[in-house]
């Protein structure tokens, strides 16, 4: 068994390798550049959209209100006419990346001691890299793509923005493995 407190370096190390990595991967025209295709008459949408004043938040619609309504003839009719839809609505103005970059980095580090604590758990100071590397390597795919793949069987978002991303889960998850293989305590 290896504590916590000696794995902090691979935590931070890890978590940095995945945020430059990550960066790289959705900077470049790489497999994401057509992940969120422009909607048709996008300025007529938004116009329409614009007098109600949706506060930030997600959204389905159409939407019953309980069992009976899901079963009733008029709620039938909406979905049959459309649009059927999952709506996230963000607020106003320029978005920044600051908030969700930093969120992002915390969550890297989140992982990295998920992996640290199984890998701690099942493994002594000076473990081989294999089984460094297997143990940390499984426990930051889950969660860097596995976690995701709900998303597609419940909500419906397109299977390929989900295959993309456990790609990048896949790299992810090798790169903390490599990490915490190298600078696993001896």
């Amino acid at each position: 068994m290896t504590g916590l407190l000696p794995l902090w370096l691979p935590i931070l190390v890890s978590a940095v390798v995945v945020f430059i990595a990550s960066s790289v991967i959705h900077m470049t025209p790489l497999w994401h550049k057509n992940d969120f295709p422009k909607i048709p008459r996008e300025d007529d949408v938004m116009d329409a959209l614009r007098p109600f004043a949706i506060p930030p938040g997600d959204y389905m619609f159409p939407r019953c209100a309980s069992r009976e309504d899901m079963r009733s003839a008029e709620f039938a009719e909406k979905l049959r006419k459309g649009p059927v839809m999952l709506m996230t609505v963000m607020p106003n103005g320029m978005m920044s990346m600051t908030r969700s970059l930093i969120l992002w980095f915390l969550y890297l580090v989140v992982v990295g001691i998920f992996a640290a604590c199984v890998a701690g758990t099942a493994l002594p100071a000076g473990g081989d890299f294999r089984s460094v590397f297997h143990h940390t390597g499984i426990v930051a795919f889950v969660a860097y793509a596995v976690a995701l793949w709900q998303m597609s069987i419940w909500y419906r978002r397109a299977w390929s923005l989900t295959i993309k991303a456990t790609l990048d889960g896949l790299i992810y998850a090798a790169l903390t493995g490599i990490t915490f293989g190298y600078l696993w305590p001896k």
